[in-house]
């Protein structure tokens, strides 16, 4: 395990749009969460000139439902794709510069290659998790008033929704990138269906034009992101009639780490099929 991982780190030191990448996932993960509550509240003031009983302002900031609030914010679709185009654009140069052959050739096995990638994927998962916890903590002990340690930790399983959906996310990046084995190409149809084709498949479904059915809820992209499915704001319950998640469910997480291990096992599969 050691072994694989210090090639898998070998590699991307060098990989300079490896770095870039990080940074503005970090850059905008970091905005994203401290910006989350000015921005929430702008519509409320907006909504707000229109209605002759204004809405009151949102706190999202305290303990113990910052945890839902703060992965929720981390988990969209605009923030995960970085970390995703990483993972697409390490796995595709292996093939675009001819190293996964040259591994095989030094002896590595094709399910060697595979978890070095899967490893990765996990380590970049663990230390995100780790990030986040440790800003949460931060952030909500600040915003937290007769704050105790029961309370502080009361809606922490949140993380372990966080931790979850980053490593499916980017084991769907890795499924496209070993799959179609081009940077653009694989960018470009990973980006097409999680932005495009999933939500318009996904509001499809949901029409009253189609029969009455709940498949538009185990569509892959979409049984990951509702792990964490709406952040804790009493106005989304009160005035949308939304019902809010009290915590991360078991099934959510078992649902998106099926469709992860099936496309482990597809790619496996091909792999073992094909030429590298």
């Amino acid at each position: 395990m050691i072994r694989l991982l210090k090639i898998e780190f070998r590699k991307i030191l060098t990989y300079k749009i490896f770095w870039i990448l990080a940074g503005l996932y970090f850059l905008f993960l970091t905005l994203g969460l401290l910006m989350a509550e000015f921005m929430i509240n702008k519509q409320v003031d907006s909504i707000n000139s229109r209605m002759p009983i204004p809405l009151p302002h949102v706190t999202i900031y305290f303990f113990p439902w910052i945890w839902q609030n703060m992965t929720f914010f981390a988990t969209i679709r605009y923030v995960l794709i970085f970390p995703a185009i990483i993972i697409l654009i390490l796995i595709t140069n292996e093939f675009t510069f001819k190293t996964i052959r040259q591994n095989v050739i030094n002896g590595m096995s094709k399910a060697e290659i595979l978890s070095s990638k899967l490893l990765l994927i996990l380590i970049i998962s663990v230390i995100m998790t780790v990030l986040l916890t440790l800003g949460t903590l931060i952030i909500g002990a600040a915003h937290t008033s007769e704050l105790t340690l029961g309370l502080a930790l009361e809606k922490s399983v949140f993380v372990i929704g966080f931790f979850v959906t980053m490593l499916t996310y980017q084991v769907y990046a890795l499924f496209f990138g070993f799959l179609l084995r081009n940077t653009g190409l694989s960018i470009a149809l990973f980006t097409l269906y999680n932005f495009i084709v999933e939500p318009i498949l996904y509001y499809f479904l949901k029409s009253p034009l189609v029969f009455e059915n709940k498949i538009s809820a185990y569509l892959p992209v979409n049984a990951v992101l509702r792990i964490t499915e709406y952040p804790s704001i009493q106005v989304l319950k009160t005035f949308m009639g939304i019902t809010l998640q009290n915590s991360v469910t078991l099934s959510s997480c078992l649902l998106a780490l099926g469709y992860a291990g099936a496309m482990i096992g597809t790619v496996y599969w091909v792999m073992v099929k094909k030429d590298l």
